[in-house]
């Protein structure tokens, strides 16, 4: 029974992506225009300088984390109050930073690339 629900909604993921994209696969001369412009070209690589800039700084945020720990055991064993240290304080701060950079993201898709990506697509369909 789980299976057969996790099959029908994975089917259902499928053609939903299929209606969405479908655009690239309808006319393959007009869409090839698209994905040869220099718009799409900016698009994607804006996204990618994104990508990495965050990737970067959330590598920077775990990894100085685990530096940290290894480095000076005693600075994140402090005790601030009862049981919590300052080590769990600033591992919280962690994953509220991985929170904040994802977030950052999608402001940053909502604002430029969705609306960019939807007249790119528009273009491509006016064709």
């Amino acid at each position: 029974m789980l299976n057969e629900i996790c099959w029908k909604r994975g089917r259902e993921a499928a053609q939903f992506s299929i209606q969405h994209s479908a655009f690239l696969y309808d006319s393959p001369v007009q869409n090839r225009a698209v994905l040869d412009s220099v718009e799409f070209r900016d698009l994607v690589a804006r996204r990618w300088r994104i990508s990495l800039a965050l990737t970067a700084l959330l590598f920077i945020l775990y990894y100085g984390y685990i530096i940290l720990i290894a480095t000076n055991r005693q600075l994140v064993s402090r005790p601030v109050s009862g049981a919590t240290t300052t080590g769990i304080l600033i591992a919280a701060g962690v994953i509220a930073g991985a929170w904040v950079l994802t977030a950052a993201y999608v402001v940053w898709a909502n604002r430029h690339y969705d609306p960019a990506a939807a007249q790119l697509r528009a273009r491509a369909e006016k064709r």
